[in-house]
């Protein structure tokens, strides 16, 4: 064997020694799974479509890491909940590789890092998930519920010593995905349109709109003479005017903002009253197409279950209550907290003409109304996209005073109120008995 060979020979025994050093080291460094790991069987399992969404995520190597330290627990939807019952625009926005977050947070929103055994008895817990949002498990007419309104299919799917998988029949979405989707969609939406012009005034208005101002201006005209016929003059809204002049799609982000209190659990009497017991979630969504904003004051599910018979039974009552709660201005729970500890007290105008409702400073919360009747600001921000805010409160609101039947909503025009000097030339005027002459002075 000559030199050269014999070098050669060397230089390969060399690298190949290399490689097996290397990757001894490689595997004391990273954790071993088990084939029988819980991981490894969700792979398997008869959740493929979550399956392919983790690993569509890039988080199996932190899932792999995690799983050598603690017991997991894997809420799975079942492939219809993803397939067939999920939005495909959402589906869409979740595969955008710019979403990535939205879907990591989207994926951990399923997993919990304990064992959480569903054989045993469970009346009301919260548990922790991996996205730092607590999930809330519940028995309800021995139906298990994840966030009152996903219901576990199928308890203890798969076992494993290091976890557990429990099928799902739906997708659990986190309020700040749904956010992030109805941003990227607001902002897409604004961006696509055409500077034609504000848009213009329904005819029911009877009164010409000033000049167009640019695209995406305010309306032109208040939002009370914007609204449709109270329910005693008309049972639902007249169609709004349609074509390019709208310059957001307001019946998508009503339908978005009512999703997202369904999803987030203990608003289904409120989502229910706005899309089945009225016609308020179609003139909400005309409102917002036409440029107006509007904040909601959303009485939870515990709230709405004391109203009584007779609050609900007058004709347009859920409207008349709904009025009440809605706020035509654009707030926040910082700028509403922020306005009560500056102010001490302010006043909202709502849709419930004249009535207005008080807030008000408690312990380190916003309180509305008074005394018995008031209700504290308790999930704040449900819902914010720039035009509609939803803020959860833990009890229904009514008017101190009634203007006239309760169960009748009406427009109340202020009637222009005299200046001093007006009024003097009208009493001169009515001693020499020329007041006729003014008609300044016969209204």
């Amino acid at each position: 064997m000559d030199a050269a060979s014999h070098l050669h020979g060397l230089t390969k025994t060399i690298f190949f020694t290399f490689l097996f050093v290397s990757s001894a080291f490689a595997s004391i460094n990273q954790p071993i799974i088990n084939s029988n790991s819980i991981l490894v069987a969700l792979l398997d399992s008869s959740y493929t479509e979550l399956a392919e969404l983790v690993e569509k995520a890039l988080l199996l190597q932190s899932l792999e890491d995690l799983v050598g330290k603690t017991n997991l627990t894997i809420f799975a939807p079942k492939n219809e909940a993803l397939e067939r019952d999920l939005n495909p625009e959402f589906k869409q926005f979740l595969l955008e590789p710019r979403n990535l977050k939205s879907l990591q947070s989207l994926i951990l929103h399923h997993i919990v890092p304990s064992r959480v055994d569903l054989t045993k008895r469970i009346e009301s817990t919260w548990k922790r998930a991996l996205s730092n949002h607590h999930l809330r498990l519940s028995l309800r007419n021995k139906r298990m519920l994840v966030e009152e309104s996903v219901e576990v299919v199928d308890r203890n799917s798969i076992v494993r010593p290091d976890g557990l998988i429990h099928g799902i029949d739906k997708l659990l979405i986190p309020y700040t995905v749904l956010e992030n989707f109805n941003r990227r969609r607001e902002l897409r939406s604004i961006s696509a349109v055409l500077p034609t012009g504000a848009p213009t005034v329904d005819s029911r208005n009877k009164k010409k709109q000033s000049k167009m101002g640019p695209a995406g201006a305010p309306p032109a005209v208040p939002i009370f003479e914007a609204l449709a016929p109270g329910p005693s003059l008309a049972p639902a809204p007249a169609p709004g005017p349609g074509g390019p002049q709208h310059h957001f799609d307001g019946a998508t982000q009503v339908n978005d903002f009512i999703t997202t209190l369904v999803h987030y659990g203990g608003y289904n009497e409120l989502a229910d009253i706005l899309v089945n017991l009225t016609s308020l979630a179609t003139e909400m969504g005309r409102l917002v197409s036409e440029g107006y904003v509007i904040t909601v004051l959303a009485p939870n599910d515990e709230a709405m279950g004391r109203l009584t018979a007779d609050q609900l039974s007058e004709p347009g009552a859920p409207e008349q209550i709904m009025y009440y709660h809605i706020i035509p201005e654009y707030q926040t729970e910082e700028s509403m907290y922020s306005s009560v500890r500056r102010f001490g007290k302010v006043s909202y105008e709502t849709l419930r003409l004249p009535h207005k409702v008080a807030a008000e400073e408690a312990d380190g919360s916003v309180r509305f109304g008074q005394g018995d009747g008031s209700a504290y600001l308790f999930d704040p921000d449900i819902y914010t996209d720039g035009r509609i805010s939803v803020q959860g409160i833990d009890g229904v609101l009514f008017p101190a005073e009634e203007v006239k039947s309760p169960a009748t909503v009406k427009k109340v025009v202020a009637k222009q109120r005299r200046g001093k000097l007006l009024e003097v030339a009208c009493t001169l005027a009515a001693t020499l008995g020329q007041d006729s002459q003014f008609a300044s002075c016969s209204q």
